[in-house]
């Protein structure tokens, strides 16, 4: 796809890959182009990780395995790592001073929390447990200095000027947690052409007991389920080059698909770059990730994101008065490298389980309908990472994530209004599909789309809008026979 002037403001590089030889180029090139032949499975389909990919047993800890090409000294590396994503943080002061920083206002107190076994998040159900989502909260910018912020990508958002960028419903002993999450669904029917009846329903989003007064009237409020985490090291080697050649904002070709890439700001180095991950692809790598999950989500401070007071605003005095975990003799944040460093090869390296059934007929037509159906248009099926990588167990491997790694229109459904970055209030990262279909073995549910609003596939398909209307318009003309087999493709993943 041709790239239009989205790049004005941004210097991206060629949209020629600047890492291999002309040989190594064309062997790409061909490799990574779309099948055409669905009568049986593709060289490497297996391995969707590449060589990194896990072949263990696809039980519940299916997401929580090691890169199988990672080294001996970094197995040891990645198992550091897994304590400290799994480690318990405490208030401050506590006897426990590598442990102690806790909030003072937070959503979780480990990333396992919200991660359960590295995997997918839910929407509160039944106990009610809210841990693993919550509500992002932004504005537009208001003042010269805020618009000023968003012009330059120094925000992604305007956090609200009392409850900041995320509302937090737990607090340390001594606080008032920020409020808590309030959901209500209405139930509503849509026919398949084969007469189908499936039954969506759309969420409605408050808060209850504010404990801080009221939120800005502009304040939009935007769920957030915790995605999986397998595959990111791989992800954030993809090559530049290939993400922005297939973006077409003005939709130039006329297919009706206008992805563009998220440009974010390097935390450190101030450097302009490629948005990657977070549902509206905010974050450019994933160690800005972790740092910005470990002050929002629960409070942490680290080299990146040195926020001791985590999500707390000048308007919440009580918050700020709270003592802090940084330590002096361990460092200057709550999580110094290492643990930041380690938390971040651990998230970089947790592999991507061996597809399943790909010989399969059923699995094979079900391919066939959802290439047929354009889902590959924004679900790209396959990529090379970058050979000059630093990270190894991730240089030059085919891999197969089924997203573009672009923001798309998803239409006015699944819109939650905030802008973040350069994606507006209808627009999402396409999400991976690698290990959709273990979902339910790891987490238990099969909640899907960034909310978990949908119940199953064929929900969270029938919930596409926008750029996606057509793809989803062919699945709901397929019969009962085809639509199983395109779900039944997607859970083979």
């Amino acid at each position: 796809m041709p790239v239009s002037a989205q790049g004005a403001d941004y210097d991206f590089p060629s949209t020629v890959r600047d890492d291999l030889s002309d040989k190594d180029l064309q062997r790409v090139e061909k490799i990574t182009k779309p099948t055409l032949d669905f009568s049986k499975a593709e060289r490497f389909e297996t391995n969707q990780g590449g060589a990194a990919t896990s072949t263990k047993v696809a039980n519940r800890d299916a997401f929580s395995q090691f890169s199988s090409n990672l080294t001996f000294e970094d197995e040891q590396t990645f198992k550091l790592g897994n304590a400290l994503f799994r480690k318990l943080w405490v208030s401050s002061p506590s006897s426990t001073q590598a442990s102690d920083g806790l909030g003072p206002l937070f959503n979780a107190r480990a990333c396992q929390s919200c991660h359960l076994k590295d995997g997918r998040g839910h929407p509160p159900e039944g106990d009610g447990d809210a841990t693993s989502m919550f509500l992002r909260l932004g504005k537009s910018g208001s003042t010269a200095e805020e618009i000023e912020a968003l012009n330059n990508y120094v925000s992604a958002t305007i956090p609200d000027p009392v409850y900041g960028g995320q509302l937090q419903d737990l607090a340390v002993p001594g606080l008032t947690a920020e409020g808590h999450m309030v959901i209500d669904y209405q139930e509503q029917l849509v026919q398949l052409k084969d007469g189908t009846e499936v039954s969506l329903r759309m969420p409605t989003y408050s808060v209850s007991d504010l404990g801080y007064g009221p939120m800005h009237k502009d304040t939009t409020l935007s769920p957030r389920i915790a995605p999986p985490m397998i595959g990111l090291g791989l992800l954030e080697t993809i090559h530049p080059a290939d993400i922005i050649k297939n973006a077409d904002p003005d939709d130039l070709d006329g297919d009706g698909i206008s992805g563009k890439y998220a440009i974010a700001r390097m935390p450190v180095t101030g450097e302009l770059t490629l948005g990657r991950f977070g549902w509206k692809a905010e974050n450019p790598t994933v160690r800005h990730q972790s740092a910005s999950a470990f002050a929002g989500d629960i409070g942490i401070s680290s080299p990146d994101v040195d926020k001791s007071f985590g999500d707390c605003t000048q308007n919440q005095q009580a918050c700020l008065a709270m003592a802090t975990g940084v330590q002096e003799r361990l460092g200057n944040t709550e999580a110094p490298d290492p643990v930041l460093e380690l938390v971040t090869f651990y998230s970089k390296n947790l592999a991507v389980p061996a597809r399943r059934d790909v010989d399969d007929q059923g699995v094979l037509r079900g391919k066939e309908l959802f290439y047929g159906a354009g889902c590959a248009s924004c679900h790209r099926p396959k990529f090379v990472t970058r050979r000059d990588t630093d990270d190894k167990a991730q240089a030059f491997q085919l891999i197969w994530p089924y997203t573009d790694m672009l923001l798309h229109d998803m239409g006015e459904g699944l819109a939650d209004g905030q802008q973040v970055g350069v994606a507006n209030g209808r627009e999402w990262r396409t999400p991976p599909l690698w290990g959709l279909g273990l979902t339910e073995t790891v987490n238990g549910h099969t909640f899907f789309l960034h909310d978990g609003r949908a119940r199953n596939l064929t929900e969270a398909i029938m919930w596409h809008g926008g750029e996606a209307e057509k793809a989803k318009q062919a699945f709901a003309d397929m019969n009962k026979t085809d639509r199983q087999a395109l779900i039944g493709f997607l859970e083979s993943l």
